[in-house]
């Protein structure tokens, strides 16, 4: 029997189109603090997961491209991928290039650099992405454009990567959001118990 289908089901169509625009408009990009603000709503006021099992648009992805289309090897994780010191070690990592992007964003708005129209993958190569229109804004919320698109673009990749190489959520074991509310979850439910 067919399971009843939700209309969270359908969020990995916002996620496809979320990159799809990012092309063609660099913009876009910041609809995607929503990614980063609303599971950390549901750790800290719900005190759970809800959002990675149900909501997120990017899980959904990989599912639909790793199954429906068969793209992933369905390969068992490594354990090494699942440890607790490579999710907290890769958060450390992720948080550090988001730092230094939010850092790289406040030097275009001091004026102490100028814009920079490129987009870095994986943290080191750089692919300029001057096609789009930043005119219509400050230098700087274009400049926050271009590093949040990187870092969505670049995450989206690992996953698309590690769905190809093992099972198609397997991103979503050492995802920093993920983690991150994990340890909220964990944290919040601590020091509820504790009371």
């Amino acid at each position: 029997m067919k399971q009843k289908k939700h209309w969270y089901d359908y969020l990995w169509i916002v996620t496809a189109t979320y990159l799809i625009l990012g092309f063609f408009n660099i913009l876009f990009a910041w609809i995607g603090i929503l990614c980063f603000i609303i599971p950390i709503l549901f750790a800290l006021i719900g005190g759970n997961k809800h959002y990675c099992n149900h909501y997120c648009g990017r899980g959904q992805l990989l599912e639909r491209l790793g199954n429906g289309l068969r793209l992933s090897s369905h390969r068992s994780i490594p354990s090494w991928l699942r440890s607790k010191w490579f999710r907290y070690g890769f958060l450390v990592f992720f948080m550090t290039m988001f730092f230094n992007m939010l850092f790289s964003t406040y030097l275009v708005f001091s004026n102490v650099h100028g814009l920079r129209e490129i987009i870095t993958l994986f943290w080191t190569f750089k692919v300029p992405w001057e096609w789009t229109n930043t005119s219509m804004v400050s230098p700087w919320i274009a400049q926050f454009s271009f590093g949040f698109y990187s870092l969505m673009l670049t995450s989206t990749l690992l996953g698309l990567i590690t769905m190809a190489l093992y099972k198609p959520r397997s991103w979503c074991v050492y995802c920093p959001m993920g983690t991150m509310t994990q340890s909220i979850c964990q944290l919040r439910h601590k020091t509820t118990s504790s009371r």
